[in-house]
C-alpha cells in the first residue's frame, strides 16, 4: 500500500433505525457526525435521520444506489486512501444486506483498505428473532425473484430445506408469494412481519395457507420480511437401510456399480459410503 496513505481512512458500515428513531446507537450518531462523507440510498431520508438527532449535514451527504455503485466505488476508495471515513447507511437496516454496499465493500476490501462496521438494526434478525421459529440455523434469500420459473426453483429448494428461511417480499407480490408457496408446503410455519418497529407494525403467524388467506382479505401495505419454518427433519439413514437399498437394486440385475450410483443419488448418502457396503456385500456373497 502507498507509504502516503493516512490509516485512519475506512470506510465503515453504519446501521440505522428500521422505523423507530430511538434505535439508534450512540456510536452510529458519533460516526455520522464526525466523517468526512456519508454515502445513502436517499439523501432526503438520511437528512431527516439526522435532523432528529441534531446532527449538522455541512454538505457531507452523497447518493449511493444500485444503479451508480460500482462506478463510484473507485472515488470512494480514493477518498479513503486520502485518510477520509467514509460512512455507508441505506434507507433503514444494515447496509450491503438486500441494500446496496455489497459491491462497494468487496472493492475497498480488495484494494487493501479498511472496512468496519457500526452494527445494529437489521430487518433480517429482527423478524427471525420474533419468528418463535427455529433460529439456531437459518438462510436468508433477500428479495424473491419476480419470474415464476426462478420462483419455482426456489420453492423446490424449501421443500427439503430444514434451516429456517428469511426473505423480502413487496406488499404487492406477497399474497401471491404465500399462495404459490401453500400449494406446495401448505402446513409449513411461516411468520410475516410488516413494518417492523414502527407505528403500524404486525405480526402475523400461522400455516402458509391460513396467514395467505388472512392477508387475501385485505391490502397490504409497508416493509415485509417473511420468515418460513424449514422442512422436517428426515431420520438419518444408518448403514443397514442402505445395505437393504444395495440389495434390493442388486437383485433387479443392476452392476455393483450402478446399484452404488442410484442408492447414493436417492438417499443422499455419500458415495465412499455406499462403495464400501456394497464392497462388503460383494466379499460376504463370495463367502
Amino acid at each position: 500500500m502507498d507509504d502516503q496513505v493516512n490509516e485512519r481512512g475506512r470506510l465503515v458500515l453504519v446501521a440505522t433505525p428500521l422505523g423507530n428513531l430511538g434505535d439508534i446507537s450512540r456510536r452510529a450518531l458519533e460516526l455520522l457526525t464526525d466523517a468526512d462523507l456519508v454515502y445513502c440510498e436517499d439523501t432526503r431520508r438520511s437528512s431527516t435521520l439526522f435532523s432528529a438527532n441534531a446532527i449538522a449535514v455541512r454538505g457531507r451527504l452523497r447518493s449511493l444506489h444500485e444503479h451508480n455503485e460500482v462506478a463510484l466505488s473507485e472515488e470512494i476508495i480514493g477518498q479513503i486512501s486520502l485518510g477520509q471515513v467514509i460512512v455507508l447507511v441505506s434507507d433503514a437496516g444494515t447496509p450491503a444486506i438486500s441494500d446496496p454496499g455489497e459491491r462497494l465493500v468487496a472493492a475497498v476490501v480488495a484494494a487493501g483498505l479498511e472496512v468496519t462496521t457500526a452494527p445494529g438494526p437489521s430487518a433480517v434478525v429482527a423478524a427471525l428473532s420474533i419468528s418463535g421459529l427455529s433460529t439456531e440455523r437459518f438462510c436468508m434469500e433477500g428479495f424473491l425473484p419476480r419470474k415464476v420459473g426462478e420462483r419455482d426453483r426456489l420453492y423446490a429448494q424449501w421443500v427439503v430445506e430444514p434451516r429456517t428461511t428469511v426473505f423480502y417480499e413487496s406488499p404487492q407480490r406477497l399474497v401471491t408469494t404465500l399462495r404459490e408457496m401453500s400449494e406446495i408446503f401448505p402446513n409449513r410455519r411461516v411468520v410475516v412481519a410488516r413494518e417492523l418497529t414502527k407505528l403500524h407494525e404486525e405480526v402475523l403467524r400461522g400455516t402458509v395457507v391460513e396467514v395467505a388467506a388472512t392477508l387475501a382479505q385485505r391490502e397490504v401495505i409497508g416493509e415485509v420480511v417473511v420468515v418460513l419454518e424449514g422442512a422436517p427433519c428426515a431420520p438419518p439413514i444408518d448403514d443397514e437401510l442402505v445395505r437393504l437399498a444395495l440389495v434390493e437394486q442388486l437383485t433387479r440385475g443392476l452392476s455393483t456399480r450402478d446399484a452404488v450410483s442410484f442408492v447414493e443419488s436417492s438417499l443422499g448418502v455419500a458415495h465412499r459410503v455406499v462403495y464400501r457396503l456394497a464392497l462388503e456385500l460383494r466379499a460376504g456373497q463370495r463367502q
